[in-house]
């Protein structure tokens, strides 16, 4: 998993309340198994028009924000049902953190384990935050997960919480894969004396 640690983007406000996982990744696109390539079924009956054609009314496909990678949205993201796609949409194309005032359990575990930030700001501060993500291609945000602080284009700094354990995944880049693997030497050893006291096991 990549690391995080220092984040500088664009970020792109999607200022609508309980966006659920199947308006992030619909149904249609759950047959797969793989984490690549679902960016572009990424809030696809939004992005893209009946006929196909990309909807130039939705906020991902102006300009400003196609190489987006912060997401500023509205209140409760992520519920609905559990899809693990949802995520796995999202960091295929390109979002490495997502602000709001609140998110769905479920997801917001399932994004740590994806490289994604999901960050809890106050409604005043995502107000403010929405604010300077209208500015299009200057609607620069630094994220700083080891300060803990959200940085503005004006130079306003805005500081979040988060659990410390979740917090040092991210900077070390550490799915549940990675934090086995971290016990390698360990688990071996268990093993090697285990073979040696029970040899039948």
């Amino acid at each position: 998993m990549e690391k995080f640690d220092k984040l500088t983007g664009v970020a792109a406000p999607l200022p609508i309340v309980n966006i659920d996982t199947d308006m992030i990744i619909p149904k249609d696109y759950l047959k797969t198994i793989k984490r690549t390539g679902l960016g572009t079924g990424l809030f696809s009956e939004m992005r893209y028009l009946e006929d196909g054609s990309e909807n130039p009314d939705f906020v991902l496909n102006k300009p400003a924000y196609r190489n987006s990678k912060i997401l500023v949205a509205g209140d409760n993201f992520g519920c609905g049902s559990s899809r693990e796609h949802a995520p796995w949409a999202l960091a295929d194309f390109g979002i490495r953190c997502i602000i709001s005032t609140s998110f769905a359990d479920i997801f917001y575990n399932n994004s740590f384990k994806n490289g994604i930030l999901p960050i809890v700001v106050s409604k005043d501060e995502l107000e403010k935050l929405l604010d300077d993500a209208e500015r299009g291609s200057n609607a620069t945000l630094t994220i700083d997960l080891e300060a803990q602080e959200i940085r503005g284009p004006d130079g306003g700094v805005i500081r979040f919480e988060i659990d410390s354990f979740k917090k040092h995944c991210l900077l070390n880049g550490l799915d549940d894969i990675g934090l086995t693997m971290e016990r390698a030497s360990a688990i071996s050893g268990y093993e090697s004396k285990l073979a040696d006291t029970r040899p039948w096991a």
